[in-house]
Parts: structure tokens; C-alpha cells; sequence
């Protein structure tokens, strides 16, 4: 997963372009522009037609961006069972205490991502020695898919719930 020697410029390219899809999303809105605006005390507070609040699609987004990370880290690391182990538990609706530590905990893995991704001494090519077929390339391009797709539908959450 490691690799030696300088980097091309190539190689820096990539990386640059992975970090600031990571961080800024590019083609949407950020996480951090969209916090700025988001009715916090709102995140536990159903929509009807919904099936999670807020704050359950934003811990949805921790769990699975954690899990990444560790899998790219950890060999020993062991993922939560899917389904049920991606989502906070349904009769947890959430809080605007548990909004803020699930953003903290969700920045501070997304910072170690990033690390990862700008180590020049990571492969971003190279496949995982514990996975399947899986690069560092890959896992990041996948928090970032995810990360995206989530992140639409709590602009609109959020938009639901600044207009009830």
C-alpha cells in the first residue's frame, strides 16, 4: 500500500482532486456550507413521508464513512452488519447534542481520510492486502459517492424542516 520515490505530477494531481472532492464536494454543496444553515435543534424531528430524521442519516454517513476508513487501515477491523449496523437504532431519533459530537467524530474521520489520501507514501493504486480487490483510490471515491448522495437528501431535510 506503500510506495517509494518521488511523486509525479500526475500522481499529485490525483491526489489533489481526491482531497477536494472529499472536502468540498465540488459539484454540491459542502457538509460545512450545509451546517452553517441547518436548524440543528430540528435534527431528531420527523418529516412525514420519511423514514429517518436528520440525524440518523447523518450518523448513517459517520458509521459507513468509519468503517471505510478503518477497513483501509485495519487489517483486523471488523465492519458492522449490514443493514442494521450502518443506521443509529429507528426509536433513536436523534438530538441536537448528538447532531454536534456526530459531526465532530464525522469531520475527525474524514480529516484521517484526507491524511491517507496526501500521504505521498500511500499507493492510491495498489489493492488493500486484506481486501477483495479494493485500492485506497476506490474507498475514497466511495465516501465521497456516498457522502454526496446523502448530503442531497439533507439539504432538502433541512429545507422540509425550516418551512414546517
Amino acid at each position: 500500500m506503500k510506495v517509494n520515490g518521488p511523486m509525479s505530477n500526475n500522481d499529485q494531481s490525483l491526489r489533489d482532486h481526491l482531497l477536494s472532492l472529499l472536502a468540498a464536494g465540488n459539484a454540491h454543496v459542502s457538509l460545512d456550507d450545509f451546517l452553517k444553515d441547518f436548524p440543528a435543534g430540528e435534527c431528531g424531528r420527523k418529516i412525514e413521508g420519511l423514514p429517518y430524521t436528520a440525524w440518523q442519516v447523518l450518523e448513517h454517513m459517520r458509521i459507513a464513512q468509519w468503517d471505510i476508513l478503518e477497513f483501509c487501515r485495519r487489517a483486523r477491523h471488523v465492519s458492522p452488519q449490514w443493514p442494521a449496523g450502518y443506521w443509529p437504532e429507528p426509536d433513536n431519533p436523534g438530538s441536537e447534542e448528538q447532531w454536534n459530537e456526530t459531526t465532530r467524530k464525522f469531520h475527525q474521520d474524514l480529516k484521517e481520510m484526507e491524511a491517507l489520501v496526501a500521504d505521498p507514501a500511500t499507493d492510491l493504486f495498489a489493492k488493500i492486502p486484506h481486501g477483495t480487490g479494493q485500492t485506497i483510490l476506490r474507498e475514497a471515491l466511495l465516501i465521497a459517492d456516498h457522502n454526496g448522495y446523502h448530503l442531497g437528501a439533507l439539504v432538502v431535510m433541512g429545507r422540509l424542516l425550516k418551512n414546517a
